[in-house]
């Protein structure tokens, strides 16, 4: 939860590196925020609630994308690799897996020897 909280409260900071566990911890709960959400508008029967969660999540969620590419050194515009219908998106999966560059890199050092 506290890495959830962390990207939100870097909602808008497309510099630096994070690590694979910030960025899938983020993954985890916006899951189950999002799913939340969706039963509760079943519940009362109107889709507003998920719909502002996803609007007001997708900046952060952008944001810990790029940031987790820039610590495997790429750039946050391989994004849009993702657009590639199939093999884009399992190239981007690929991607978000894979572990950090040791040491520092043109993003910033890696985070995960400042936490250590």
């Amino acid at each position: 939860m506290n890495y959830y909280l962390k990207v939100l409260q870097n909602y808008a900071n497309f510099e630096g590196r994070a690590r694979r566990s910030e960025y899938w911890y983020f993954v985890l709960f916006n899951m189950i925020f999002g799913i939340a959400a969706g039963v509760l508008d079943s519940l009362w029967g109107m889709p507003v609630l998920y719909a502002l969660y996803m609007l007001a999540i997708i900046v952060p969620s952008i944001a810990v994308a790029v940031r987790r590419l820039h610590d495997i050194g790429k750039s946050g515009w391989f994004l849009f690799v993702a657009l590639i219908p199939l093999v884009g998106g399992i190239w981007l999966l690929i991607l978000l897996v894979t572990d950090s560059n040791p040491g520092d890199n043109e993003f910033g050092s890696n985070p995960k020897e400042v936490m250590v």
